[in-house]
């Protein structure tokens, strides 16, 4: 289980090594994504709150990247926050996720990148439900839901 502390160490000193590497220019993702998706996950955007198609499906499966559909978080581990985004408490393996540190608006905060393409996720946040106390606040427009159903 991922700590605070070990995201912090993350942002500072490195990210663990993903499985594997995806990178495409900005005219590649532009044909692939949707304009809001290339605004959120490559532009490092954010969505509305409680404007996302995710925010409300409790849908069992696998939370997977929209660039590169790197799995990243699992639908067990996924709850209600009231923030208006998805949240989650853990990545679904400790080398899914990217961290880095975000000063942008005037706040220290950490962002949560996918670590095989570097989409923009949205941050993780010290004030999560235990056992982890984490709040991985994620944007919709920056995941697809793969169910369970589809997995099949």
């Amino acid at each position: 289980m991922i700590t605070w502390k070990e995201v912090i160490n993350f942002s500072v000193k490195g990210n663990p090594a993903p499985d594997k590497r995806i990178e495409k220019t900005d005219a590649e993702w532009k044909i692939q994504l949707t304009p809001e998706q290339f605004r959120v996950a490559r532009q490092k955007g954010t969505e509305a709150p409680h404007s996302g198609a995710l925010c409300s499906i409790h849908d069992a499966g696998k939370y997977n990247c929209v660039c590169c559909n790197t799995p990243l978080f699992d639908s067990t581990i996924k709850f209600s926050s009231g923030t208006g985004w998805p949240s989650f408490t853990q990545p679904i393996k400790q080398n899914a996720i990217k961290y880095e540190r975000d000063i942008s608006f005037g706040m220290v905060r950490v962002e949560v990148m996918c670590n095989t393409c570097d989409a923009h996720l949205g941050h993780v946040f010290p004030d999560g439900p235990e056992p982890s106390g984490l709040r991985y606040c994620v944007n919709s427009e920056s995941m697809v839901l793969e169910t369970n159903k589809e997995a099949k």
